[in-house]
């Protein structure tokens, strides 16, 4: 079976995502060059064209309409149900972003179509398109394959790498006007009200600075927001850290949290439980800090700190601060 693919490439604030890149990648290396599209929806979005281009997009199709310009799950829909009927295109590319994991399976639901949620890896065999996800907290994986006439795939993002097929490349762009059904728009977003930090979500951060029990208070936190200002990080919390109060739940890491997978994961004064490292054991390089050399975490770490997190943390905001500015 031939593979005509359609990425959906998030765009955020008028900025293009890093999962854009990362799932064009996988795509290409799914189905080949030649074979992917892309879809940018926002006004103002085709100024991210050129850039899917680099990733291996061959056509981008960009719907520049107010519907579209803050996330609303039913205009998604309805625009990416359209290109892709319209276009013939058999499989849909996303990320498993919050956007993502909203509207996949709303697209998925309207259209009959098959739905591989997560996946870090994907082939095609014959006419399969079969997806690699993990299970268990990372513990094993599962392959999922789907041979219906339409398939939906998310990508987790930080685990596929985004490669530049053809560096300075022009994307042949085609804009599309499309009519969307306003009775099927059942809520619409009136007002965004931005948080004071402009970093990416835990679950697309690349770095993460984590704190536990041991920040005592919330307003140790600051010790944490100082060092991943300095190494672009955004800042996570362990259950414990939650509960306690010092820190609100939308930054949890753990099995009851968000599942995380960054490049580089720093744990502050966490000890380690089941729990934490369900959501975080398949962080690429793992740092621990914690006063007991017994700690679980340090079994899971790469690099162990054995120090009071209040001494070690500002000592490596400075030092990295210093390498940084060099």
């Amino acid at each position: 079976m031939t593979l005509k693919v359609l990425v959906y490439a998030e765009v955020r604030s008028g900025k293009l995502k890093p999962t854009a890149g990362e799932t064009l990648s996988e795509a290409v290396r799914l189905a080949g060059a030649g074979n992917v599209h892309a879809v940018l929806l926002g006004e103002g979005a085709s100024t991210h064209a050129d850039t899917l281009a680099s990733f291996g997009a061959t056509k981008v199709f960009v719907v520049e309409h107010a519907e579209t310009n803050t996330y609303q799950n039913e205009p998604h829909v309805q625009a990416l149900g359209q290109i892709a009927k319209a276009g013939g295109y058999n499989v849909i590319v996303g990320p498993a972003s919050p956007t993502g994991r909203d509207f996949f399976p709303r697209l998925a639901a309207r259209h009959g179509a098959a739905l591989l949620t997560d996946v870090v890896k994907l082939r095609a065999e014959g006419d399969r398109v079969i997806g690699t996800r993990p299970l268990y907290a990372g513990k094993t994986l599962s392959e999922v394959a789907s041979k219906a006439p339409l398939t939906l795939i998310t990508v987790r993002p930080n685990v596929v790498a985004a490669q530049v097929t053809a560096a300075g490349a022009k994307a042949e762009v085609e804009k599309v006007t499309l009519s969307f059904d306003t009775s099927l728009i059942k809520a619409r977003v009136v007002e965004v009200r931005k948080g004071k930090s402009e970093k990416p979500d835990l679950t697309e951060a690349s770095i993460i600075v984590s704190g536990g029990r041991a920040m005592a208070n919330a307003d140790n936190f600051k010790v944490l927001h100082a060092l991943s200002d300095v190494i672009g990080a955004t800042v996570g919390a362990s259950r414990a850290a939650v509960d306690s109060g010092y820190a609100p739940h939308d930054m949890q890491v753990g099995q009851t949290g968000k599942t995380v997978n960054p490049n580089l994961y720093i744990a502050c004064g966490i000890s380690g439980s089941i729990q934490h490292l369900a959501g975080m054991r398949t962080s690429k390089v793992i740092v621990a800090i914690n006063t007991d050399p017994e700690a679980p975490i340090f079994q899971k770490a790469d690099y162990g700190i054995v120090a009071d997190l209040f001494t070690a943390v500002p000592v490596m905001t400075s030092e990295l601060k210093k390498l940084l500015e060099h």
